[in-house]
Formats: structure tokens, sequence, C-alpha cells
């Protein structure tokens, strides 16, 4: 195999380091930076795969070092995000008032955190509990079981990008909530672990008798995208996970 076996764990390598990168800026609340390098760790992780299966390298080492990078790159920089801005909606002065049990803080040697954000932090917790499971489930060849923790990761990225450069008020109050951003927490948390079949982007061939589904994603994904640019993100999660129960019994 000679070098040729290597390629693809470089790769995956790419995807943790970028991974890395994202977690500095987003532990310095450059949400914007944090998204560039996460999208670019993603689109390591697409390729290290596909790479892999062409060249007919296919290992357990590269298996174990692809989730690896994509608990940093998926899983600690969107729960780092989450952190944030349920911070923001607990610390921000001009927001509804809120209760004293939820805004209580824990001080320790004058480090001040509030208790409520920590619920972000459950997304890397979901996101590993996810990624393990994945390893040792040979069912997920063609398809998934449960929200794939990129997927998840590019619907709490978006969050950021929305408020950054949509300028819509009624989506930046919806996102500039506590309760939406812990319910959102709460719910990618069950179904990146449910037993939910979700379709793969693997093409066996190219017809749309085989592929009608995703070929129908893709589209209506592009389409949304254009009009609606960072806002169609949730919106692209949202209809992969209908098109999914819809198609659940052609998904095997």
């Amino acid at each position: 195999m000679g070098l040729k076996r290597h390629v693809p764990n470089a790769v995956t390598l790419l995807n943790l380091f970028s991974g890395c990168i994202a977690v500095i800026f987003a532990v310095n609340g450059n949400f914007i930076a944090a998204a560039f390098f996460v999208f670019l760790g993603i689109f390591f992780d697409f390729f290290d795969g596909l790479l892999a299966r062409k060249l007919k390298v296919q290992s357990p080492l590269g298996i174990q070092l692809d989730s690896l990078a994509d608990l940093v790159t998926s899983g600690v920089v969107p729960g780092i995000v989450m952190f944030k801005l349920i911070s923001l909606t607990v610390d921000a002065p001009n927001f509804n008032d809120y209760s004293e049990h939820w805004n209580s803080v824990m001080h320790w040697q004058g480090f001040k955190l509030s208790v409520l954000p920590l619920i972000g932090l459950f997304i890397p917790l979901a996101s590993a509990y996810r990624l393990a499971k994945f390893n040792l489930d040979e069912d997920q060849q063609t398809f998934f079981k449960g929200l794939p923790v990129p997927a998840n990761t590019l619907l709490i990225m978006s969050f950021p990008l929305i408020l950054e450069y949509q300028d819509n008020d009624i989506m930046n109050s919806i996102i500039i909530n506590k309760w939406f951003l812990v319910g959102v927490t709460l719910l990618t948390c069950y179904l990146l672990n449910s037993r939910m079949k979700l379709f793969a982007l693997k093409f066996k061939d190219f017809s749309f008798k085989n592929n009608a589904v995703r070929y129908v994603f893709i589209i209506l994904s592009i389409t949304v995208l254009l009009i609606l640019h960072f806002a169609a993100i949730p919106l692209i999660i949202i209809l992969y996970v209908l098109l999914s129960l819809l198609d659940a019994k052609n998904i095997t």
C-alpha cells in the first residue's frame, strides 16, 4: 500500500487540526472564525472516508481516528458555542427578567460561572456517546441511526452566522432566547442518540428511482440556501429529518 494508506488519516488529522483552531476562536467568542474552521473540518471529514474507500485502505485505526476528530470539530466546538450563546442570554442586561434559580452563579476564587449555560456542554457528551455507538454499529453503512454529529454541528453553528449576517429582528429574538437555546440543545442531544433512521448521502448508482429522496433533498436544500442564506441551515436539518421519516420504509 505504501504511503497511500496514510492519505485518508492525514485528511482526518486536518479535520482535527481545524477543530482545534475552531475551539480557540469559540472560547474567545469569535464565532464567525470558529464556524469557518468547523465547516473546513467537516469538509475534510467528508473526504477522508471517500478517499479511504477509493484507495481501498479502510482500517479500524481510520474509523477510530475519524470519530476522535469529529468529537472535537463537531462535538466540543458546538458545545462551547452553545455555552457562550446561552451565557449571552443570561448576562445581557436588556433582556427579560430571569428566575433567580436559573440565574444563580457559582463563584470559585473570583471565577464566575452561570449554571444554565452548562446545559450547552451536553452537546459534546451526546456527540461522544453517538460517535462511540456508531463505531460499534455495523448496520450504519448506508444509513444513520440518529442525527449525524456533523449535521447537528451545522445547525448549532448556523445560529451565530444568522445573528451576524441575516439582520432580522424576528430571527434574532428567537435565537437570543435562553429557552429556545436550551430546548434546541436538549432536542438535538436526544436526536443524536435516537434510533430514528436517516438516509445517508451515499449513492450506489445515480438513478432517480433509487435515490429520489436524496435528489429531492439536494434540490430543495440548494433552493432554500439561495433564498435564505444562513437562515436556511436549520430548515435544511428539519427537512432532512422529515424526508427521512417519510421515506423510512425505504431506508435500509
